[in-house]
């Protein structure tokens, strides 16, 4: 049997290339008010993402627009979990009024990454996740603790895996402020996606094999090669016999 994937992307941040990425990825994550997004910003990518039969996700994040969601807050777990109750069950009811229905939930940026080796924090988002609905899917990082709290609410686990961004030798990505953060040619994110799909492996910055199991892989919809990466990747993995699908 033919390898399966899901490609996501997270949408609604104020990219200019929202509208193009929604032909090549099976999932979105939507932002939904925490680091961006506002009312009509989820409306019109909700409506956006059924028109073209992708897959609806909610992408929220720590109360922090000033800051893209991308700094570390120290927050009590009841305070985030009832935070993301407020912006998933946003979305949500975007989604029903739309027609459609949200699919699965992905926290944003700072938030994902505490998640992933905080388990109190893991275990709020995924409490979270199960008041709005439990039959939503938590996406989180291959391997992290997020996975292991969604398994224990109960929730479907999504392993997540990044073909764009630099990992370390402990399967954590590395930080946007160190170097190789980013992968910037198009050439090696295929690559690196065809290698986490095909061998479940990765390659740190160190030059390590990380071992990892993705189900979904993501792009970042707000970089400058989004649509290049998001096109290129979607014709390698069809070119390759994978079926990309949510």
């Amino acid at each position: 049997m033919n390898p399966r994937i899901d490609l996501n992307a997270d949408l609604g941040e104020g990219s200019p290339h929202d509208a193009a990425l929604l032909g090549w990825v099976s999932s979105v994550n939507i932002a939904c008010g925490g680091h961006a997004g506002d009312l009509p910003t989820m409306q019109a990518t909700v409506a956006a993402a059924l028109a073209r039969g992708v897959a609806l996700g909610a992408h929220p994040s720590h109360p922090d627009r000033a800051h893209f969601g991308r700094r570390e807050l120290d927050r009590p777990p009841a305070e985030v979990q009832a935070d993301l109750v407020e912006q998933i069950s946003l979305l949500a009811r975007v989604a029903d009024a739309a027609g459609g229905r949200l699919r699965h939930v992905k926290p944003h940026g700072a938030l994902y990454n505490q998640a992933a080796r905080d388990p109190a924090l893991a275990d709020a988002v995924a409490r979270a996740v199960r008041a709005v609905d439990p039959g939503l899917a938590l996406y989180g990082r291959a391997g992290s603790e997020l996975l292991h709290a969604a398994e224990r609410a109960g929730l479907r686990a999504v392993a997540e895996a990044f073909p764009d961004r630099g990992y370390r030798a402990d399967g954590s990505l590395v930080p946007r402020s160190q170097p190789g953060a980013l992968v910037e040619e198009a050439d090696a994110v295929v690559a690196r996606a065809l290698r986490m799909v095909r061998e479940g492996v990765v390659e740190a910055v160190s030059g390590e094999p990380v071992a990892l199991r993705a189900q979904t892989l993501c792009l970042h919809g707000d970089g400058a090669q989004a649509l290049n990466f998001a096109r290129s990747l979607r014709l390698a993995l069809d070119a390759a016999g994978v079926s990309v699908r949510a």
